[in-house]
């Protein structure tokens, strides 16, 4: 009788400590997966940062360069794909778009002189640059807690959990193929 209720113990105890491991296992994946949740948000605020400034940054340099509305209606489309995009895919496809246009209108800039000189433009341009610095900022920090989840995910017996509980890998930020190939800009 006594052995029995010793293994019956172990037994219960054994599956006691399971229970609390995989119990704290799956509060550290949805910590981890609201951390991922809460830095994509983080560029989800630059990203409107950037599109809140561009509109002024447009119409300050439109009357001056008449030629270029192509590039300004680039870059008002790709603000419309965005305000319209229902999937981080698709935001980051319309995200995409912006920065290849706004890269354009860039260069387009550093070919006018008095347009570069203009204090308004002056201004634009670093409040661009600077929210161009923090969306960068902010895409490394999510694509660290992707790294961090996406290693709990895999790592074991974490491996085993995460799909019982129906925790899957997150896909990193990456930057569309040619993106570190600078625009080009004939006139």
């Amino acid at each position: 009788m006594k052995k029995g209720l010793i293994i019956l113990l172990a037994v219960l105890g054994v599956v006691v400590i399971i229970g609390a491991y995989a119990l704290s296992l799956y509060n550290n994946f949805v910590k981890a997966d609201e951390t991922v949740k809460q830095q994509w948000a983080q560029v989800e605020t630059q990203y409107q940062r950037r599109y809140d400034l561009i509109p002024n940054l447009v119409e300050t340099v439109k009357g001056i360069m008449k030629q270029e509305q192509a590039v300004f209606g680039e870059i008002a489309q790709a603000r419309t794909h965005y305000a319209n995009a229902a999937s981080t895919e698709e935001k980051v496809n319309a995200t995409n778009e912006v920065e290849s246009a706004l890269g354009r209108l860039l260069v387009i800039i550093e070919n006018y002189p008095e347009l570069k000189s203009a204090e308004s433009v002056q201004t634009l341009m670093a409040q661009l640059e600077g929210t161009e610095n923090r969306i960068s900022v902010e895409r490394k920090r999510f694509n660290d807690s992707v790294a961090l989840f996406n290693l709990m995910v895999k790592r074991f017996p974490e491996k085993f959990f995460a799909g019982l509980f129906g925790f899957k890998e997150k896909s990193y930020f990456q930057a569309v193929s040619g993106a570190q190939t600078a625009p080009e800009v004939k006139f």
